[in-house]
């Protein structure tokens, strides 16, 4: 089975839930939507089992990687909700995740935990340790790629070279 099958066999409900299409218009880092982010981070976590060669429970994988972030608010805007998003963040997506979906124990803890170690209990399985990474890369890519094709650093790049 390719990454998408995969993708689409064990999260294609939760790709077409009603909840998860407001993800698209939720911003993540840089120009990233909550809904790319978690997809990227469903393929990557795919593709980090497979490459360590781990035994892991796919379908957990997969669903645990697409709801990580799933809080379903702005972390952008300032409100007292949602203040030190950083902490708080994968608990919230937690509860709405087993609200709107349900979670085995394997899925709200790849969620719960994702934000290892700037929150400090560490993951619990395996498939919470890759996510865990899968995240982290996906996060450095995505504000990376907005850092080096910012208006700014094309201005000083330009001015550099003078």
């Amino acid at each position: 089975m390719t990454d998408q099958e995969m993708l689409w066999e064990y999260g294609g409900d939760i790709l077409r839930s009603p909840t998860m299409a407001r993800e698209r218009e939720i911003p993540q880092h840089g120009s990233t939507t909550c809904f790319d982010h978690s997809v990227a981070v469903a393929l990557c976590s795919i593709r980090l089992a497979r490459k360590w060669g781990w035994d892991v429970d796919w379908r957990s994988l997969v669903r645990g990687a697409l709801l990580h972030d799933y809080f379903l608010y702005n972390w952008r805007e300032h409100n007292d909700d949602h203040r030190l998003h950083g902490f708080y963040h994968a608990r919230r997506a937690m509860e709405n995740a087993e609200r709107d979906f349900g979670l085995n124990p394997i899925e709200a803890n790849i969620i719960h935990r994702h934000m290892f170690p700037l929150n400090p209990t560490p993951p619990k399985y395996k498939e919470s340790v890759v996510v865990t990474c899968a995240d982290k890369i996906c996060a450095t890519r995505e504000v990376w790629d907005c850092v080096r094709t910012s208006p700014a650093r094309k201005f000083r790049t330009l001015l550099s070279r003078k």
